[in-house]
């Protein structure tokens, strides 16, 4: 997106749905060559008016809790995959009604569902979470085999006499990671693990994928999965929720005013802490169109958000031009763990939501919010 669209006020967050099938035919592609079944992790992206398209091109969703569960059931209407460090006992029954795949991230929660789960609906596939104890991701917070993960078992906490019932294992390593990262994955899972792959039907890789991404090996990926799929005769599955909508969306929003502090601040109708949390969690700087590093262009401004949070900065860019109240920034990559993760702290409102074909010019606002939805959350 080069330029705001007019008439929308702001902020709001826009996918284009040209960008999010050009994703889609690249994991379609992959499907293809590798005979792999990818889903989507509706924790990454949960557009749900965007399903229609998404479900043309995978095979189902993931999902991390019963209401993602309920979402992927009610609007996407294929396979729903489930996976959560523990499950509550007054939500098992719905999670069942739900799922095609379950997984328990231990021993302990499979013994205590698993007649629950047989009796109830024998067509679930229920599966096992490890932890190959393989660490790729440079991020603490976001590397699931961590020293101290409570996300899967241990090799030596494996019962492999509690296997009956169990269809499949279940692992993820990976944040953002090109298949290299696989590559030196798989080894690690199957050092731990593999003895107990061949009585399986199938085995997740998980997330993280980083499939859509310019550099990323495709071939390679491809590669790893036939050569696994021949030593151990099992369906694989792999669940990004970023590729699925990596650089398809976008958030503008406008500047409501200037003011000076050691340098030039702009103050946006946006919020990092609200609208895009993962600025402040990652971190990472946000590309924004016709916007430079500080000094690269004649204007810099550090860019700051309108909730009472010290640190709700978005980061500092320049600019051709001086920023005026009223001009409007187009934040790029912002359709992944941006619509899910945010909030109404401050009763800061919500950007509304978008759908746009760049292919056709075609607009439609799936979703407007307000006050309503600050209140509802509330009581």
């Amino acid at each position: 997106m080069k330029q705001p669209i007019d008439g929308l006020r702001t902020p709001y967050y826009a996918v284009d749905i040209a960008l999010l099938e050009r994703n889609l035919e690249v994991l379609a592609e992959v499907q293809r060559r590798a005979g792999c079944r990818i889903l989507l992790a509706l924790k990454g992206f949960a557009l749900w008016s965007a399903f229609p398209v998404i479900r043309r091109y995978l095979h189902g969703i993931a999902a991390s809790s019963l209401h993602e569960a309920q979402l992927g059931r009610e609007e996407f209407g294929k396979e729903v995959h489930v996976y959560a460090p523990a499950y509550r006992d007054d939500e098992f029954d719905d999670l069942l009604a739900c799922a095609d795949h379950l997984i328990f991230n231990s021993f302990t929660q499979w013994r205590r569902f698993r007649a629950r789960g047989l009796a109830h609906r024998p067509e679930v596939s229920f599966g096992l979470r490890v932890n190959p104890e393989h660490s790729e991701v440079a991020v603490k917070l976001y590397d699931p085999c961590a020293p101290g993960s409570r996300l899967g078992i241990l090799r030596e906490n494996f019962e492999e006499d509690e296997l009956t019932g169990i269809s499949g294992l279940h692992f993820h390593t990976l944040c953002e990671l090109n298949a290299d990262a696989l590559a030196r994955t798989l080894p690690a899972f199957e050092k731990r693990f593999g003895a107990y792959v061949d009585r399986m039907q199938w085995v997740n890789f998980g997330g993280g994928h980083h499939i859509t991404r310019k550099d990323y090996d495709v071939d390679l990926l491809c590669r790893l999965i036939l050569e696994f799929k021949a030593r151990h005769n099992v369906a694989v599955y792999l669940e990004p929720g970023e590729a699925i909508a990596l650089n398809t969306g976008f958030l503008v929003a406008s500047v409501l005013d200037i003011t000076h502090n050691a340098t030039d601040i702009a103050i946006l109708d946006t919020s990092a802490s609200t609208h895009m949390p993962d600025v402040i969690e990652m971190p990472y700087r946000p590309v924004i169109e016709g916007a430079g590093l500080p000094g690269e262009f004649p204007h810099t401004y550090r860019l700051g958000g309108m909730t009472c949070l010290a640190g709700d900065v978005i980061g500092d860019y320049s600019f051709p031009q001086p920023l005026r109240p009223g001009d409007k920034l187009v934040f790029h990559d912002m359709a992944h763990y941006s619509m899910v993760k945010n909030t109404t702290f401050n009763g800061v409102r919500l950007p509304d939501i978008v759908l746009y074909d760049s292919r056709t010019g075609d607009v439609n606002v799936v979703r407007e919010f307000g006050y309503s939805d600050y209140k509802g959350r509330l009581s």
